[in-house]
């Protein structure tokens, strides 16, 4: 596959003030790999289907899975995930625990994904 000239430079220049500037902003490693397992987690399309519905209400385990057509074992655990992810939270009222977004940076990461990918 050819490359444009868009996609390279034709030059070996390296903007040094620019590269130090970035590299002094960049956040540590870990904290690099940890954002990227985050992300990881909004690849799985049940996970994803399973914030959607918490964002609209608070739900338990049965009511997710007869929502996504799905088994209570394999909702159980996506929660885990998004849970150990820190995505989701939960409180149990009797023998039902119901699940939600864990906080309002959820919902926020959720909606700028919905509006990244309707863009023109």
């Amino acid at each position: 596959m050819k490359h444009s000239n868009i996609d390279r430079c034709d030059c070996t220049l390296i903007h040094e003030d620019v590269v130090n500037k970035v590299k002094s902003n960049m956040p540590e490693e870990e904290t690099l790999y940890d954002l990227a397992e985050l992300f990881k987690v909004f690849g799985d399309t049940t996970r994803v289907k399973i914030l959607w519905a918490l964002d609209e209400t608070e739900m338990c385990v049965c009511d997710i899975a007869a929502l996504l057509n799905v088994t209570q074992s394999a909702v159980s655990h996506q929660l885990r995930v998004l849970k150990q992810a820190r995505l989701v939270k939960n409180r149990r009222a009797g023998k039902v625990v119901y699940y939600s977004l864990d906080d309002e940076h959820v919902k926020e990461i959720f909606n700028q994904g919905l509006v990244h990918i309707k863009e023109d």
